[in-house]
């Protein structure tokens, strides 16, 4: 259903010379034309529960044409999807088809409505079809864990991002074709109004369609099998130091420092108070526990301190604070972690961007600037600072953004 034009220019420099970076006016442009091609794409990006790293990288790929092939058969689509090598990949995407009787159970309820029949009957696909189908039970759009990607990449995430493109593509083919988003869950537009057809032949009153239960309120749920849901409390506007350690000094025998007893409390409380908001992660290392309080005293004659008593020299701590303010736990994790193998089409890909770059692993190398793939698919630049090499921008999930300044 495309008729998309593959890359030509770029195949006589080798077999892993990767694609040019999206540019020119289809680097940014939408998907989405129609109200059942955006709700396709809320769908995909809000329900369906793929990783989002992966649909971004996805939908670069879409724009910029690397879909050559794409067919849309009831339940299923398959393309042929450029990647970085000569040989294209093969791509299935499959979506669950409705049974027989479920099927039934749609053309009850859309029949049911004359205007919803006659607009189909002329070949147009109202809004109202996918309540109406909701109504009956279930959904036209995909939901958590109905999107199967399946691609003969050596990528062994899901999906990957040839997967990924062609899931954006077909937003065009639904533009293109309304009656798609009902070939996908397995009627094609002609026995679908062949149905309609037969039915309004056989009957001359619409048909009882019991509507679909309502379902019980989560919160009666649970009222009526444990009791009354208890009040979530609210947490502080802002973090206190717990008022028992400004009242109690440590024993003299125990060596304590109050100061140091303060900072530590104050420091469990504030990271009490970001679990009870609902941010910070909830399990760290060591590694990750240290570096976030480096960065909360960077600047400061603390930070010195801090190095001194948890055996850290100064200088690599200062690196991981800075990893930590601009990256969090991934930006650690690619500023600390040693060199290891992950998604190499990637890396010659990005590879590509970077004049004279030397590629080791998962780390691409041009002069003082560098490149790392974290193991969350994320890109994270690091320059050369007295031979210590920096995180000095968060991270991206298009390594383009972080060379372009």
């Amino acid at each position: 259903m495309s008729d998309r034009t593959p890359w030509q220019g770029w195949r006589d420099k080798g077999e892993n010379a990767g694609l040019p970076a999206a540019r020119g006016p289809g680097s940014r442009r939408p998907f989405g034309a129609t109200w059942w091609g955006r709700a396709w794409l809320e769908a995909l990006e809000q329900r369906a529960r793929l990783d989002p790293n992966r649909l971004a990288r996805g939908r670069s790929y879409a724009r910029r044409g690397s879909v050559l092939e794409l067919t849309v058969t009831p339940g299923e689509v398959e393309a042929v999807v450029q990647g970085s090598r000569v040989n294209p990949y093969q791509v299935t995407v499959r979506i669950r088809a409705f049974s027989g009787a479920e099927w039934d159970a749609v053309l009850d309820v859309v029949s049911a409505q004359i205007g919803r029949v006659a607009a189909l009957l002329d070949g147009e696909l109202p809004p109202e079809v996918v309540d109406d189908v909701r109504a009956a039970g279930l959904d036209l759009l995909p939901g958590a864990g109905e999107i199967l990607t399946n691609c003969n990449c050596p990528d062994f995430a899901v999906p990957c991002k040839h997967s990924a493109a062609v899931c954006y593509v077909i937003t065009d083919a639904l533009d293109s074709d309304p009656f798609a988003l009902l070939l996908l869950r397995g009627r094609s537009k002609d026995d679908l109004l062949a149905a309609l057809r037969a039915r309004r032949g056989t009957s001359e009153t619409a048909p009882v369609v019991k509507a679909a239960p309502p379902g019980i309120p989560a919160r009666a749920a649970y009222a009526a099998r444990i009791g009354v849901l208890p009040v979530v409390p609210r947490p502080l506007r802002t973090a206190r130091t717990p008022a028992a350690v400004q009242a109690l000094d440590p024993p003299r025998s125990s060596e304590i420092d109050v100061r140091d007893l303060v900072a530590l409390a104050t420091d469990a409380a504030q990271r009490a108070w970001e679990l009870a908001s609902g941010d910070g992660a909830s399990v760290l290392t060591f590694e990750q526990d240290l570096a976030r309080r480096a960065a909360l005293l960077t600047g400061t004659a603390e930070l010195a301190e801090l190095a001194h008593r948890s055996g850290v020299p100064a200088r690599q701590l200062t690196s991981w604070a800075a990893a930590w303010r601009l990256g969090g736990p991934g930006g650690l994790s690619a500023a600390v972690d040693s060199p290891t193998d992950l998604d190499p089409e990637a890396l010659a890909e990005a590879a590509t961007l970077m004049p004279k770059a030397s590629v080791e692993a998962n780390r691409i190398t041009a002069g003082k600037r560098q490149l790392r793939l974290g193991p969350d698919n994320l890109w994270y630049r690091f320059d050369q600072h007295f031979g210590d090499w920096t995180l000095s921008r968060p991270p991206s999930p298009y390594p383009q953004e972080l060379l372009d300044s």
